[in-house]
C-alpha cells in the first residue's frame, strides 16, 4: 500500500497521513510539574519549529497501569486538564493525553487535541465508543498482546460509533517474560485499515516488571528502531522525552534526553525524505 493510501487525520492545522513529513508526539511520561511540562513542551517546540516538524506535546494525567502501589502516578485528572491547559496555551501546541475510564473522556476532550487509549485498554469497548462520541482525534495503542490485523476490530467500534479520526499505534509486543519485541510488519498490517499508524518508540523498548517493583527499559535501541519505522513510512514518531530521565517519575530507562533530540530529528528527516520523496 503506498504512503498517501491512508486516510487522513486532521488535528487543528496539522494532518497526520499522506506523503508529507513525520508529526513528532512528545513529551515527558507523565506530569510531573507545571515546570517539567512547560520546560519539554518548550525545548521540543523550539526545536520543532526550527527542524519544520509538526509538534504536538504529550503527558499523563494518571499513570493508572504502573507496577507498584506505591509509585507515583500523576496528579489526576482535575489538577491535570488545568496543567496540560496551560502548558498548550504557553507553546500553542496541541495536546494529547491518556484516558482510562469511559467517564474521563468528556472531561479531558475539553482541553486535550487527541484522545490516547493506553494499549492493555485497546479492547474496552465502553472507553473506545466514550472517546469516538468526543469528536476528537482518537491515537489508539495496540495491545502488548495482540496481532496487528487483530486491530480491525477496534477500528470498526470506533468506525461504528461515528468516528472515522483514528490513528493506530505500535508500542511492541509481549517477547517472553520481561521483554517486548517489535515486529516491523505490524507498521504495514495497521495501515491496511487505510488510518494513519504512530511509532511508539520509547515504550517500544521497555522491560515490563523489569526493576521488579518498575519498569524498566533499553534506551539505546530507541533510536535504532525510530530509524526502521521511518524507513518502513510511518506517519507520526510517539517519544517521551525528559531533560534528565534518571529522575523521572515514570519510565526513565526507556526516555530520550531532551538535549539528544535534535540531532536525532534531523537524522530522521533524512529518513523520512528518502521513503515519501518530499
Amino acid at each position: 500500500m503506498l504512503i498517501n493510501d491512508v486516510n487522513k487525520v486532521k488535528v487543528g492545522n496539522i494532518v497526520f497521513g499522506g506523503k508529507k513529513r513525520f508529526v513528532l508526539i512528545a513529551g515527558p511520561c507523565v506530569m510531573e510539574s507545571q515546570e517539567l511540562m512547560d520546560e519539554v513542551a518548550g525545548g521540543i517546540k523550539e526545536i520543532c519549529d526550527k527542524l519544520g516538524i509538526e509538534y504536538i506535546f504529550k503527558a499523563s494525567f494518571d499513570k493508572a497501569n504502573r507496577s507498584s502501589i506505591y509509585s507515583y502516578r500523576g496528579p489526576g485528572l482535575e489538577e491535570g486538564m488545568k496543567m496540560l491547559a496551560k502548558t498548550k496555551e504557553k507553546f500553542n501546541v496541541p495536546v494529547i493525553t491518556d484516558v482510562h475510564e469511559a467517564w474521563q473522556c468528556k472531561e479531558v476532550s475539553k482541553v486535550a487535541d487527541i484522545l490516547q487509549i493506553p494499549a492493555f485498554l485497546c479492547r474496552q469497548t465502553d472507553l473506545l465508543i466514550a472517546a469516538a462520541e468526543t469528536g476528537k482525534a482518537v491515537n489508539i495503542k495496540k495491545g502488548q498482546f495482540l496481532a496487528p490485523w487483530d486491530m480491525k476490530n477496534i477500528v470498526v467500534k470506533m468506525e461504528e460509533s461515528g468516528n472515522k479520526n483514528i490513528m493506530l499505534c505500535e508500542r511492541g509486543s509481549t517477547f517472553g517474560y520481561n521483554n517486548m519485541v517489535v515486529d516491523m510488519r505490524s507498521l504495514l498490517e495497521m495501515r491496511k485499515f487505510n488510518y494513519p499508524v504512530v511509532f511508539d518508540v520509547t515504550h517500544s523498548v521497555q522491560k515490563p516488571g523489569g526493576l521488579g517493583t518498575a519498569t524498566s527499559g533499553d534506551r539505546e535501541y530507541v533510536y535504532p528502531l525510530l530509524r526502521a519505522g521511518l524507513a518502513i513510512g510511518v506517519d507520526a514518531i510517539f517519544a517521551e522525552v525528559h531533560p534528565n530521565p534518571a529522575e523521572a517519575k515514570s519510565d526513565g530507562p526507556n526516555m530520550l534526553y531532551l538535549k539528544d533530540l535534535e540531532e536525532i530529528l534531523k537524522t530522521a528527516i533524512e529518513i523520512d525524505k528518502i521513503v515519501k520523496g518530499v
